[in-house]
């Protein structure tokens, strides 16, 4: 009896209903849609999205990554500090990367529009619907968290932190937590906002580092200022005379 071959696997007899046709499969409308549920499924969907996005970045060039809180609009200090900051580093030729939300990513990436530079805004599929702010020229959605992140620290040379929630907090201590275990490659961090941020070190200083849970190099990662000059300096060095 013949053997039949269908790609790399070949059967004869009763064997040979069991292999299908590759392309007939592929082009089949399946009658069970469940499995865009299933874990492999799900690692494509993962992959596919750190495809799109190293796609999209690799070719930014040099960027400084921005965060801070969504629900601070333009009466606030920390939103005038945002804008100016995201407008000197443009004016440097960095490229400023965001959450592409409102608030203080808003002011970040109107910063970098408003001086002509390339303002990004990796946005994140929330239960509720946070449309990407008027200020991003280049916008790139993400369905996970850890995608996205690995985004961010990757095609950025230094992190600005402003004022902001959990989910800024986490982008903080995620990023010390990387550059101290050499997971990354160490790059600044700097805090935009002594008073607001003044208490947190004191804490980290008193328990943390008191009580040796950390080693005194690692209060050397955190920078801050409230200077928009001094901050681009700290996060990107100073200007090239």
């Amino acid at each position: 009896m013949r053997l039949a071959r269908r790609g790399r696997l070949a059967a004869r007899g009763p064997a040979e209903q069991a292999l299908g046709h590759a392309d007939a499969s592929l082009l089949t409308r399946p009658t069970d849609p469940d499995f865009i549920h299933s874990e492999p499924w799900r690692a494509l969907r993962i992959l596919g999205e750190f495809v799109d996005g190293f796609d999209a970045l690799a070719r930014v060039g040099p960027a400084v990554s921005v965060f801070g809180s969504a629900r601070l609009d333009e009466d606030s200090a920390h939103y005038v500090l945002a804008r100016e900051v995201g407008r000197l580093l443009a004016e440097r030729g960095y490229a400023v990367i965001t959450g592409g939300g409102p608030g203080l990513m808003e002011a970040a990436n109107r910063g970098a529009s408003d001086a002509g530079g390339l303002s990004v805004g990796c946005t994140i599929e929330l239960p509720h619907e946070q449309l990407v702010n008027d200020y991003v020229n280049l916008a790139i959605a993400f369905r996970y968290f850890f995608v996205r992140k690995t985004m961010f620290v990757k095609y950025s040379e230094a992190y600005i932190v402003f004022p902001g929630g959990f989910g800024t907090m986490d982008e903080l201590f995620e990023s010390l937590t990387l550059i101290q275990t050499g997971k990354a490659l160490s790059f600044p961090v700097v805090l935009c906002g002594r008073t607001h941020w003044a208490g947190l070190v004191r804490w980290v200083q008193a328990r943390m580092l008191e009580e040796r849970l950390i080693s005194r190099g690692d209060m050397d990662l955190l920078q801050l200022s409230d200077d928009p000059e001094q901050i681009v300096e700290m996060a990107i060095g100073p200007p090239e005379s």
